[in-house]
């Protein structure tokens, strides 16, 4: 099975990246293998409609974005299957021009979506040009490692750590232009 792992968000906003650099610092951090799948790690950006060719390649994927939840708190974490989103969940809030939300359900429409887990985050609001993510989510980093990493592993890979590269680290690297 082909699996992409995709975050989403815009780098420059603080929290608004977490989802990009979330699943930057788990591609640096981790060696995945399989016998049976594949795994490939994308930077999706902001770019949520002109993804759908590439998704549609993938027989499941696995999204990190930011979210809204009623009654949820700065740095809570979710993860849901997209097809049983629960009632609470919001994709309201972020700088994206066109939402995942919309993309994924566009992709219903043509029958092209994979199956899809969502990890979200609930963000400070966005910052002017700031790489730099809220303590919140930086604290929370490690509830959403677990759950990806435990994701991954019902999926039959296992996860070498190589390296010990924390969000923070990630997001410097981008301000600094390393990648």
């Amino acid at each position: 099975m082909k699996i992409l792992a995709l975050g989403i968000g815009n780098v420059m906003f603080g929290d608004e990246g977490v989802g990009v650099h979330f699943m930057k610092m788990m591609s640096e951090n981790y060696e995945f293998s399989s016998p049976e799948h594949t795994l490939t790690f994308l930077d999706g950006g902001t770019m949520a409609n002109h993804l759908a060719p590439i998704i549609a390649n993938y027989e499941y994927l696995i999204v990190c974005d930011c979210i809204d939840a009623n009654g949820g708190l700065v740095g809570d974490v979710y993860f849901f299957d997209f097809e049983d989103a629960p009632n609470a969940i919001k994709w309201s809030g972020s700088a994206h021009e066109i939402e995942m939300l919309q993309t994924l359900q566009m992709m219903d429409l043509l029958g092209d979506r994979p199956k899809t887990k969502i990890i979200g985050i609930i963000p400070k609001r966005i910052e002017p040009m700031s790489f730099e993510l809220s303590s919140e989510l930086q604290n929370a980093v490690p509830v959403m490692s677990k759950v990806f990493l435990k994701e991954l592993g019902e999926l039959g890979f296992t996860c070498d750590k190589k390296a010990d590269y924390s969000i923070a680290d990630i997001a410097r690297k981008w301000q600094e232009k390393q990648f």
